[in-house]
């Protein structure tokens, strides 16, 4: 893809996401088996590759701003063949929670935050460029059962710890289980007009 065609449409695609629109973004294809009630959905996902950055600050707010822009500046080229790779949809955003324990121990980090972008399925056909910053990583995800509670407007920690909480309830009335922690899915950017973004909070899920 030429930089100036990839510049032009990454702008276009950036206009058109402001009202939620994500027909030019490719998503993880999946299959819905079972509507659970208060909209919970158990979905199959196929196979598929994703570029990782796990990243370690003071804040799960900063750390996550970092590993955006890590993964952007992979897709915009810095990676070892300087390849152009068109954004999709969504972002997963995982944090790592640590346990209580005494005696307590003040430090300025307080957890892990990890983050994917997933890659475009003829990326991966060719093969993916290996990343140049060493917080970055390939990962292949097998094909699994993932149980996700979709909402809208702006995602703070507290939508988040309330959805899951709500996934989490649900799935403990149904013949699934929780398999993992619950992590955040994102699809629009944080200039889209809130009431149109998506979200979701999602675990994968195991009977």
């Amino acid at each position: 893809m030429s930089g100036l065609f990839y510049y032009l449409l990454t702008f276009a695609e950036s206009v058109t996401s402001v009202f939620g629109v994500r027909f030019p973004y490719e998503q993880p294809h999946y299959v819905v088996v079972q509507a659970l009630p208060e909209d919970v959905e158990i979905r199959q996902y196929d196979p598929r590759e994703a570029i990782e950055a796990t990243i370690d600050g003071p804040s799960r707010d900063r750390a996550a701003s970092e590993a955006f822009q890590l993964l952007f500046r992979y897709i915009t080229g810095a990676n070892q063949r300087q390849e152009k790779i068109a954004m999709t949809v969504p972002v997963h955003t995982e944090s790592e929670r640590i346990a209580m324990t005494a005696p307590v121990q003040t430090k300025t980090e307080n957890g892990r935050v990890s983050m994917r972008f997933f890659l475009p399925k003829s990326v991966t056909t060719a093969g993916a460029p290996a990343p140049l910053d060493p917080h970055l990583h390939l990962v292949q995800v097998p094909a699994e059962t993932v149980a996700a509670l979709r909402y809208s407007g702006v995602s703070t920690q507290t939508d988040f710890d309330q959805k899951s909480t709500t996934l989490l309830r649900v799935l403990k009335s149904s013949a699934w289980k929780p398999n993992g922690e619950v992590y955040q899915l994102n699809y629009d950017p944080p200039f889209a007009i809130p009431f149109l973004r998506r979200n979701e909070v999602a675990v994968m899920a195991t009977r």
